[in-house]
């Protein structure tokens, strides 16, 4: 360890204490987490899982962590590190393994007390939840009568997204000549290998958003084949055409995971359309989970399932927490809690 970065050893001490609780599905290695507040959420998160991988029969094989500075920032007495965390995580049920990644985002505080440096604060980034919702009474009618909340600007507010005015003309939209385009199939494997080709990383044809996982989840639709619905109003349809005239052309159901929940509730008879169904065992590959984490009635997350474990429950991909394979319920979730509701949508075989 070279002496001009003593800090990273307690990084690495820190590391060995998430992998080796994860892998013992045990929350006594957590003890060595000095941030009291960001050990009960560890520990909350790991003690969830753990009750539902004993119903379900599932079981931990190996576990693998692997942690990569993005940015760093030290002196005397003190260090502040930007950290992705890589999980690379082996699971089984009834003897039929799985891999699951995922790689979340932490900013880690270190001190200097006397000779040795010891982890004092950590901050998860980029939690699996949207930003704040604005409270100003700025909120647009969606088809329907609903209404969603939108993005602004400002402190604490989640910046608009800015569109990649070259993708403008490159995404065939459509803007109501659907009987040439009736019958064509959803095609779902097209739709998982988009999504695990993107899962950790952003196609530049797209703008990547702070909080990306509705606009993955959008783009992962439109690669199987989905059709966008352009209506030139970002409060209604389900469309993605870039930037014009200085302004952001996108629809709230592409990037918002509230509006998108409720464009796929809403029955249509011809373009994107889903059918909600009660139980995640009804869903096939392609079909998306929205999450409500307090079960208000807002959701904030989105997902595409893309495989199935051996009891038929869904594995699914995401962005802002990149995930691949990870299991539906997301009881390992910072943001999952016991009032936690889920939308499952099947979507239509054919549009």
């Amino acid at each position: 360890m070279a002496e001009r970065e003593p800090w990273k050893q307690a990084l690495a001490d820190y590391v060995n204490a998430l992998n080796e609780a994860c892998v013992r599905e045990d929350p006594r290695p957590l003890e060595a987490v000095r941030d009291p507040e960001h050990r009960r959420r560890l520990v909350r998160r790991l003690e969830a899982s753990a009750r539902r991988n004993r119903t379900e029969g599932i079981a931990p094989v190996r576990s693998e962590l692997r942690a990569r500075i993005v940015r760093q920032a030290a002196g005397d007495r003190e260090a502040l590190a930007d950290v992705e965390l890589h999980h690379l995580r082996s699971w089984k049920q009834r003897e039929q393994p799985w891999l699951e990644e995922r790689v979340e985002r932490e900013r880690l505080r270190f001190v200097r007390m006397g000779r040795v440096w010891r982890l004092d604060r950590v901050e998860p980034l980029f939690a699996e939840t949207e930003a704040v919702w604005l409270e100003t009474g700025a909120e647009e009618e969606a088809e329907g009568g609903a209404v969603f909340p939108v993005y602004g600007r400002g402190p604490g507010v989640a910046p608009a997204p800015y569109f990649n005015p070259e993708a403008v003309g490159k995404f065939r939209l459509y803007t109501g000549e659907w009987d040439a385009y009736r019958g064509v199939p959803y095609r779902r494997e097209e739709a998982v290998a988009y999504a695990d080709l993107w899962w950790n990383k952003s196609n530049p044809e797209y703008e990547t958003f702070e909080v990306n996982c509705t606009n993955y989840v959008s783009q992962c639709l439109f690669a199987g084949g989905a059709p966008m619905n352009y209506t030139g109003r970002r409060e209604s349809g389900w469309w993605y055409k870039g930037r014009q005239n200085g302004r952001e052309w996108w629809s709230y159901s592409w990037a918002v995971a509230n509006a998108l929940t409720g464009y796929l509730s809403r029955p249509r008879a011809f373009g994107l359309r889903a059918e909600r169904v009660s139980s995640p065992y009804e869903l096939a590959l392609g079909d998306v989970i929205c999450y409500d984490w307090d079960g208000s009635g807002t959701y904030r997350h989105t997902t595409v399932v893309t495989g199935f474990t051996t009891d038929g429950a869904p594995l699914v991909n995401a962005n802002t927490v990149n995930s691949r394979r990870r299991y539906w319920d997301y009881r390992d979730s910072y943001a999952w809690t016991e009032a936690t509701r889920y939308a499952f949508f099947h979507v239509a075989d054919e549009f």
